[in-house]
């Protein structure tokens, strides 16, 4: 298949000389340079990370799906203010 791709002038230029080196066309070398890098094994995927649970005994200090009370302790200065 024939396509138009545009890569670095100096990639280009190692691509040539080893075409050249190798007696090979440049599209081959290419070719194959492509096949190894997409048939490499890829980044493993991160390990799922989980936020540790904590036991907690009476009331919550604010409701996290509550915006405005979310919000309202945010900018006033932390949850100093709301622990009785």
């Amino acid at each position: 298949m024939r396509t138009t791709v545009t890569i670095d002038d100096d990639l280009l230029a190692e691509v040539k000389v080893r075409a050249a080196r190798e007696h090979r066309s440049i599209g081959s070398v290419m070719e194959e340079a492509l096949d190894r890098f997409l048939n490499e094994p890829g980044p493993q995927p991160a390990e799922r990370f989980e936020l540790p649970r904590f036991a907690c005994s009476g009331e919550a200090l604010v409701d996290i799906n509550d915006g405005r009370a979310m919000r309202e302790v945010l900018d006033e200065g932390g949850l100093g203010r709301h622990i009785v």
